[in-house]
């Protein structure tokens, strides 16, 4: 259980997992240490170690990561580097000061051949350098941080860079948009995935978890909800290509550990959007 004053780091606290836990914590009196990329690189074991023996956190949360599918596997050594040894590096941190490890993972680490949602139980069969680097980085957690959560999401958005921003931003300047129609997923917003993040500290849970949204839908649906929240004309055509390529055909996943701890879920993808909509409409004028 989360205690009053006890010391919590956020690695890629500029996120939008990161940033989204941040604020969630600023109406608490924990004590909340912030560091992105320029504060500490979480690849150099040599800057994770002094700041971990500086500071000494009671729980570190690792928002940090490489997510970009193409710029994966472009890039697969840094990609392994930021996902798969960074965690690595944090595990190692939080061991050396007893401190609790949460991992924040992903829907890719599977194939996307399905055909019923995946829980934690399914085996990875990751096809991407992403997933694969994912996959890595779980490992890395579950066997060196004494005390750990694994918790995996999909099709997250929130501030910054996500699918919905590059939709609204290609609206601007197209007619037409081609979303894939066989793509489906479970839209998840960071700031619910950040509420179940909370709720497993508060419960002192430990090991792997899946928090998604409620429902599923396909990315073209998912779109066409985001034109229509939006106010704009813009057509979603039914395609073949999109801006999400490469991930898996399949990501819906199954929050069932969440379900058999009694674990409050997180509300339905239609009503996160519709409240994520709402106030970045606001935000944006």
């Amino acid at each position: 259980m989360l205690l009053q004053h006890e010391r919590i780091w956020i690695t890629g606290a500029q996120g939008q997992v990161g940033s989204a836990f941040a604020r969630m914590l600023d109406t608490t009196e924990l004590d909340v240490l912030l560091t992105d990329r320029d504060e500490v690189d979480i690849t150099n074991m040599d800057e994770v170690r002094a700041y971990v023996e500086m500071n000494r956190p009671d729980v570190i949360i690792n928002c940090a990561g490489i997510c970009g599918i193409a710029f994966c596997e472009e890039n697969s050594d840094l990609a392994y580097k930021v996902n798969a040894i960074g965690a690595r590096n944090l595990s190692v941190a939080a061991r050396s000061v007893h401190a609790e490890m949460v991992q924040i993972s992903t829907d890719d680490i599977f194939d996307g051949r399905a055909e019923e949602p995946y829980n934690e139980f399914s085996v990875p069969t990751p096809v991407s350098v992403y997933g694969k680097s994912k996959l890595a980085g779980e490992e890395f957690v579950k066997t060196i941080a004494p005390r750990y959560l694994i918790i995996r999401s999909s099709w997250v958005y929130g501030n910054g860079d996500n699918f919905v921003t590059r939709l609204l931003k290609s609206a601007e300047t197209q007619k037409v948009i081609r979303v894939q129609e066989n793509q489906m997923g479970s839209p998840t917003s960071a700031k619910e995935l950040a509420k179940v993040i909370y709720r497993l500290l508060e419960k002192d849970a430990y090991g792997l978890y899946h928090a998604v949204c409620g429902g599923m839908c396909s990315r073209y649906e998912f779109a066409r909800r985001i034109m229509e929240l939006a106010g704009k004309n813009t057509e979603i055509a039914a395609g073949d290509e999109d801006m999400e390529n490469g991930r898996p055909s399949y990501a819906v996943l199954d929050n069932l550990m969440l379900r058999l701890d009694g674990i409050e879920l997180p509300v339905s993808w239609e009503t996160a959007l519709d409240e994520y909509m709402k106030n970045a409409l606001k935000e944006w004028g």
